[in-house]
């Protein structure tokens, strides 16, 4: 449930937190959007969506009003009602509300009656009603709403499960190192528990301490478990007893001390917590090897790590999870499996892209003591059940590591791009700021930057900027960087040891675009299989293919016009599950026609295809120049914003995919040359990581092949990270078929 605070009159933007707190256990919410006015004899008003079966923007709403939460009944509701709630719950407006307890019966008082509201009211409670109490109204008659989704400006994504905190307000927890020494390393795992209220920073009284307060503290650290076996040394302002699935200390029992603070901890000391940290903040080696494990979830589509689609394997085959009844406590099972703390926040409807293939799991309930969320209860999928739009997601508490005290990006229109400046430290221990070489950089270096920085995913990796320099800097101290993407920080890539820059100049230093949303182009596998045939091709119709390099090299030595070639079709189409359009990455001005097809490319190189041995050493080889990235069609309610006729934009909406068919020119493989065999089909699409995606690991789908020299057999075809690591060696090893019956 959403729990919202209203705005005294006259109330400054985001500055309800003066008078009322509101702690969500699934998320901080900033709530900078309350701008209503309560009545004159309330001072808080708060408002939240409850209720099942529901998604996140949708419930039965509640309105808490002197001390005491109730429901809203639904005579004479409208949507003009809906749109005022729905602004006050953080929404930008209403598509529709629910009346006869859709969402379930509420419990407690029926707050209002019969409202009207015209729809521009700051709040529900300056719209005409019975007044507040006054109603004839059953439980069987609480009103619901289905808000937008899409959040007011400066909102946070947060989720649906809360605690009210009392006037004490425990904002942040932290820990603090014990031995001075240990301020230097990152992470902290162990330290003096230190809480932040209104007055400032207080310890903790170790009195009664548990390990499952220790979970709760560790958990919020970004820790999955708590040191076992060690008698924490603690002390001060409260006693906490935690149930050990709390998301964060102000969700567990506090008392709080109001006299003398050492009377108040006979025989105490400050509460000390150590904590195990996941395999990828272990400080050695060693313990990084120990604690890391295979698992059978995993985090897709993520910026960052520690946040994600959730996926489950089962079988050798990775598959998603509906969000019906999707929470904290469940999304925190996940976040400590795969070695991160507590969830913060547990997402639905696809907030973090739509994943493939099988939806194994829906209704999943966990207790937050599991190990594994197969642990937990939940239900089967059946076919009516669930869709992609309704893949859960989170976000996990992770450990601090101060990664964005040593790079920052300046001179740009907003915080979101700018040229790149790094902190490096010399051999004699001193700082300097200084620039990167551009040379070389890209999409993956980007995705490292904007990772570090909190930005969320690269769109541009730039090799020169223009950005107006408002520090002064104009030394180069890295060259030759290269990242794979998946690095937390530039100073885990690789780089020159020694500057070495041809083009030293600062305007030719890296920079970068970020943006919270990114596209995620996949590859629709089945039909690859379904399509796939040989066809031999006169010379006489491949001028235009040999033209735009489409052939095998020997191509080039036939005896034009006689002849033919041999090619190995297919059909390609190209889905965007992500969050953002996939557009080109270069303009439109520089697109470049072909007067032989009559179209333009945008793109130099859209897709690979390769057949390949066993061994992994291509055999034969074609590329698919982006010729016309357009929507050929769209999931349903989804719009076409792309055409590529008359010089139109060029793209791939989201919830869109663009058709290559198997009979236009270059959709194909050139394996004149290619001996009989066992053969892997790979198609990757784009390969070069010219455009920003949210996930690369699904660019790539292979197929076993068998190629008799007359006939081809197809099967196996997979997105390249589908499979789990045992059936993907299998895949690799695949000896060939003994003939064209599949089983």
């Amino acid at each position: 449930m959403f729990l919202f605070p209203a705005a005294e009159p006259r109330m400054e933007l985001c500055q309800w937190w003066r008078h009322v707190v509101v702690f969500l256990l699934n998320a901080w919410i900033p709530s900078c959007f309350a701008q209503t006015t309560p009545p004159a004899h309330s001072k808080t008003l708060r408002f939240r969506l409850s209720g099942f079966p529901r998604k996140h923007n949708e419930g039965r709403i509640e309105v808490f009003y002197k001390g005491e939460w109730g429901t809203i009944c639904d005579d004479d509701f409208s949507l003009a009602n809906a749109h005022v709630l729905c602004r006050q719950l953080g929404f930008v407006s209403a598509t529709g509300w629910a009346h006869s307890a859709k969402y379930g019966k509420g419990t407690g008082k029926i707050w209002l009656d019969n409202v009207q509201c015209s729809g521009s009211e700051r709040s529900v409670s300056v719209c005409k009603s019975r007044g507040w109490g006054n109603s004839d109204c059953t439980h069987d008659e609480d009103a619901g709403v289905i808000c937008k989704d899409e959040r007011l400006p400066g909102y946070v994504d947060s989720n649906v499960i809360e605690v009210l905190v009392d006037e004490n307000k425990v904002e942040e927890v932290r820990l603090r190192p014990v031995f001075t020494i240990a301020t230097k390393r990152m992470p902290v795992t162990e330290g003096v528990v230190e809480v932040k209220n209104k007055d400032g920073w207080a310890q903790i009284c170790d009195n009664g301490w548990t390990p499952k307060n220790s979970r709760v503290v560790c958990g919020m650290m970004g820790f999955p478990h708590e040191k076992k076996g060690k008698k924490p040394n603690h002390f001060l302002v409260h006693s906490v007893a935690c149930l050990g699935t709390e998301v964060h200390l102000a969700a567990c029992p506090l008392e709080f001390n109001y006299g003398n603070a050492t009377e108040s901890c006979p025989g105490g000391m400050p509460a000390v917590v150590s904590c195990v940290p996941g395999p990828l903040y272990a400080q050695s080696t060693a313990m990084r090897k120990k604690l890391k494990m295979q698992s059978t979830v995993r985090l897709k589509g993520g910026a960052k790590y520690g946040e994600g689609r959730v996926e489950v394997l089962k079988g050798s085959e990775w598959g998603t999870i509906c969000d019906d009844r999707w929470n904290l406590l469940s999304a925190s099972v996940v976040c400590r499996e795969l070695g991160f703390g507590s969830a913060k926040e547990a997402l639905t409807g696809a907030r973090m892209g739509q994943g493939l293939g099988p939806i194994y799991m829906n209704e999943v309930q966990c207790t937050g003591h599991e190990r594994s969320l197969w642990n937990c209860r939940y239900k089967n999928i059946t076919a009516e059940d669930c869709k992609h739009t309704e893949d859960a997601s989170l976000r996990c508490n992770v450990p601090y590591m101060g990664y964005e005290k040593t790079v920052r990006i300046l001179g740009g229109r907003s915080r979101y791009e700018g040229r790149v400046e790094v902190l490096r430290t010399e051999t004699n221990e001193t700082l300097r700021w200084g620039l990167i070489c551009g040379e070389g950089w890209g999409t993956e270096e980007a995705m490292v930057v904007c990772r570090q920085l909190g930005l969320g995913y690269a769109n541009h990796g730039l090799q020169e900027t223009w950005y107006w320099d408002s520090s002064n800097v104009t030394e180069m101290v890295m060259s030759g960087v290269k990242c794979t993407g998946d690095e937390m920080s530039l100073s885990q890539c690789q780089h020159h040891r020694t500057v070495n820059c041809q083009k030293a100049a600062a305007r030719f230093s890296a920079g970068v675009i970020c943006s919270e949303t990114a596209s995620d182009l996949v590859l629709n596998a089945p039909l690859v299989q379904q399509t796939t045939y040989i066809e031999d091709r006169p010379l006489h119709m491949l001028y235009c293919a040999a033209e735009e390099d489409c052939l095998s090299k020997s191509a080039a030595k036939a005896n034009w016009p006689y002849g033919h070639r041999r090619l190995l079709r297919f059909s390609s189409q190209i889905h965007n599950i992500g969050r953002a359009d996939f557009r080109p990455k270069a303009g439109r001005h520089s697109w470049v026609w072909h007067a032989c097809h009559g179209h333009y490319h945008s793109m130099d190189i859209f897709t690979h295809y390769d057949l390949m041995s066993a061994n992994g050493t291509k055999v034969a080889e074609g590329h698919k120049a982006s010729f016309c990235l357009e929507d050929t069609d769209c999931d349903e309610g989804v719009s076409k914003r792309y055409e590529c006729a008359n010089f139109g934009e060029q793209g791939i909406t989201v919830g869109c995919w663009d058709l290559y068919r198997h009979d236009i020119d270059c959709q194909w493989i050139d394996i004149t040359d290619v001996k009989p065999g066992n053969y892997i089909l790979q198609v990757v699409i784009n390969p070069n990581y010219e455009v920003a995606e949210s996930d690369f690991t699904n660019n790539a789908m292979k197929c076993n092949c068998k190629y008799d020299g007359h006939r081809i057999w197809v099967h196996n075809c997979h997105i390249g990270d589908a499979f789990s690591e045992e059936a993907e060696k299998k895949f690799e090893k695949y000896p060939g078929q003994l003939n064209n019956q599949i089983s």
